[in-house]
């Protein structure tokens, strides 16, 4: 496609944003969690798994361990049954034991509302954050980028990085912060539903016209 400038590309990434939103006015985080400490520990154990493998394991996880303090104070075995069908159970349970004993060590048990502090915590890097700030606090402190935000921003032209970091920059860059939280999502149910990795449905895309990546 010609070259694009960024007011253009501003215009057509708000038209993407609008169109998608229309298309899936119901689109949300499908983590299960009832607080900040269930969305933070979910978030952590969604790494290379899927939200409905997660959203099976945690109600056990939360039955045994309800809050920072009881997981800060679990054995690591323990932990590990409980988890280990998200795969990387040693490690993932090593992390959110971690994160609930740096909650109690540094927060009083209680998730902060900082991203500078959240990813000072074990198990806890900037998706993660993002996750909790904007989901369970409604702070818009930035963009989660996952597989799915990464390949359709790319295949957008939204970026043309691949660190999830430099995705992230252009990504704050084009959309008004109020859209951060909701623009993951948004991209996320269009990457599961319809702009699949290996075999997008183009001809079903509703900003096909938008895509330059587009097989139609």
């Amino acid at each position: 496609m010609p070259r694009e400038s960024k007011k253009a590309r501003r215009e057509r990434a708000g038209t993407i944003y609008d169109l998608l939103q229309e298309e899936y006015p119901d689109a949300h985080c499908e983590l299960d969690f009832e607080s900040p400490f269930q969305l933070a520990v979910a978030t952590i154990l969604s790494a290379q798994t899927t939200d409905v493998r997660v959203n099976e394991t945690t109600p056990e996880l939360f039955r045994r361990y309800p809050d920072a303090e009881a997981l800060a104070n679990a054995q690591q075995e323990d932990v590990e049954e409980i988890v280990r069908s998200t795969g990387f159970f040693r490690n993932k349970a090593k992390n959110i034991i971690g994160f609930a004993r740096g909650l109690m060590a540094d927060h009083e048990g209680e998730v902060p509302r900082d991203l500078h502090a959240l990813t000072e915590l074990p198990g806890v890097g900037r998706k993660t954050a993002n996750v909790v700030l904007g989901n369970a606090f409604d702070i818009n402190e930035g963009v989660v980028v996952d597989t799915h935000v990464k390949r359709l921003s790319n295949r957008m032209r939204l970026t043309k990085e691949d660190n999830p970091v430099r995705v992230e920059r252009d990504l704050v860059d084009l959309f008004p912060r109020e859209r951060w939280t909701m623009l993951a999502h948004l991209l996320i149910w269009h990457g599961r539903n319809v702009c699949d990795a290996r075999k997008p449905l183009c001809q079903k895309c509703v900003v096909s016209h938008l895509c330059p990546s587009s097989r139609v």
